[in-house]
């Protein structure tokens, strides 16, 4: 049980800065997102944790509010999560962020996108993870292509709304 809800938090809070990161920049639309991460350290026994279960595909709605106040989505962490060190360019970004709670951890965040509405983002962080009454190494490296696919959001709702 422990492990399912340290899987559920985990992969809340890397969706979260995955969304994040790759929609700065960005026009207001639906975005077809499909994020991969690979486990340099597991925090996970052998077969129960997220590794090699390949790359997740999801929509995501981004508003022009979000845009204008956040540069993209809301952030949606479940932890305390700060990013520091954005440096812009006219195709990317690059970022550091660092994580408190049921996982501390540092990272690096390196954004690209084009005009045309596709983007790369690459998270590499390393910390440890509580796991009940102990805590673990942890270190992933997640990549996430996007791809704009329109204006209309159809049902996908917006991170952050109900």
């Amino acid at each position: 049980m422990h492990v399912r809800r340290n899987w559920i938090i985990l992969s809340c809070m890397l969706m979260a800065v995955a969304v994040l990161a790759w929609a700065q920049g960005r026009k207001p639309g639906l975005y077809e997102v499909t994020s991969d991460m690979t486990w340099q350290q597991s925090p996970f026994p052998a077969g129960m944790g997220p590794g090699g279960r390949g790359p997740r595909t999801m929509q995501v709605c981004v508003t022009q509010a979000q845009i204008d106040k956040y540069g993209g989505p809301a952030p949606q962490t479940r932890g305390d999560c700060q990013v520091s060190n954005k440096v812009m360019k006219a195709d990317g970004y690059t970022a550091e962020f660092s994580c408190t709670g049921q996982m501390s951890a540092k990272g690096t965040v390196e954004a690209s996108f084009t005009p045309d509405g596709h983007g790369k983002t690459k998270i590499h962080m390393v910390g440890t993870m509580q796991m009940g009454q102990n805590s673990a190494p942890v270190e992933y490296t997640m990549t996430s292509d996007s791809t704009y696919k329109g204006e209309d959001c159809g049902s996908v709702k917006p991170v952050g709304t109900n």
